[in-house]
């Protein structure tokens, strides 16, 4: 309990810190901070469809940030879950646009979700396999195979993907009837939310409930100590990698079919980066995902509208700076953790004559 206290406390200084430190960038550009903080919060509350987007853009974030902590529980770190993404949604675009209008949008949607997942877990599972098989460092490996991924995307849209006139990097729009639903009136909130929050209680019970789940955390804490106990660490690297893509590969099909409704190039290119600080924020907990996610959507929706104020001449990109700051805090009050906790470790051994 005491740890997960100072773990709490750690992240919300975190947080604290890299939204201080965005506040005096404001000021630096002779914006008072806290007139352009007051007028963006006052139209964020007071617009049902701003609130609303917080939401949207939370969802594929709680995805990706799961793609990440899933690995972290094994000690493996998924850094591809941009690519996870990006399979997930070339398999959601494609398939979208081949069955709409011939089969039921519920059925649809049923193949697309279970398409998506296995499009990022087949590519997750391929680098769990490396790292059992060949003793790959997983964390290049990964990474690498984002890049080969965005390259495989386009050249899909400017091959076999690409929209009929031919004339740019994108696919089709699809059709009204592979959209997955709004579940809110008046913003563009839609299913997918709901089922990022389900999956990601479903996450949390798997890693905390079930044989499986103890697998995991037994070969993240001592791979050779559970091969003696009869968990093959191999197999774990692959199922945990597998499943991790997989729920990448989920954000593809809520961002096709529930907000951009095609594939373009650099699409959505930082949103496994992102994932990456929000499981950090979140310490690996799958709840905790649901709650980081939910507050770099805010961010987002903060920067947007502050970007949007009459005459404050704000630029657009305050949306990136604003969360790379808080994100740049956030890993670095993980790297500062690490290293209190490792100090504190080595007193007390020295303490106890180890």
């Amino acid at each position: 309990m005491k740890t997960r206290a100072n773990v709490l406390l750690y992240n919300v200084i975190a947080v604290i810190v890299g939204l201080a430190i965005s506040m005096a960038l404001l000021a630096f550009m002779h914006v008072n901070p806290f007139e352009v903080c007051g007028k963006a919060l006052s139209k964020i509350i007071t617009d049902k469809y701003n609130l609303g987007e917080i939401l949207v853009k939370a969802t594929p974030l709680i995805f990706t940030s799961l793609a990440f902590a899933f690995t972290y529980k094994a000690n493996l770190f998924n850094i591809g879950a941009q690519g996870q993404f990006l399979m997930g949604s070339i398999v959601a675009v494609a398939i979208s646009l081949a069955l709409q209008g011939k089969v039921p949008t519920f059925v649809l949607l049923l193949i697309v979700l279970v398409a998506s997942f296995a499009a990022g877990g087949a590519v997750g599972g391929l680098i769990g396999a490396a790292k059992a098989k060949f003793k790959a460092n997983e964390f290049l490996v990964s990474m690498m195979s984002t890049y080969v991924i965005s390259n495989f995307m386009d050249y899909l849209l400017r091959t076999s993907l690409q929209e009929t006139k031919a004339e740019y990097m994108q696919t089709d729009a699809i059709a009204s009837s592979a959209y997955l639903p709004n579940i809110l009136p008046g913003t563009r909130v839609h299913l997918g939310f709901v089922l990022a929050v389900v999956v990601a209680i479903l996450v949390s019970v798997l890693l905390n409930h079930t044989q499986l789940g103890y697998q995991i955390r037994a070969v993240g804490r001592n791979p050779n100590a559970a091969n003696l106990g009869g968990i093959n660490a191999g197999l774990i690297y692959i199922i945990s990698f597998a499943i991790a893509g997989g729920l990448a590969g989920l954000a593809g099909l809520t961002e096709i079919n529930g907000v951009q409704h095609m594939l373009l190039r650099e699409f959505n290119a930082s949103i496994g980066s992102y994932g990456i600080g929000i499981a950090i924020l979140a310490n690996g907990n799958p709840i905790g995902c649901i709650f980081a996610s939910l507050l770099f959507g805010f961010l987002n929706i903060m920067g947007t509208t502050m970007g949007r104020l009459p005459g404050m001449n704000i630029p657009a990109s305050i949306i990136e700076l604003i969360e790379g700051i808080v994100m740049i805090c956030v890993i670095a009050s993980y790297a500062l953790r690490y290293f209190v906790d490792n100090r504190n470790k080595k007193k007390q051994m020295r303490k106890a004559g180890v």
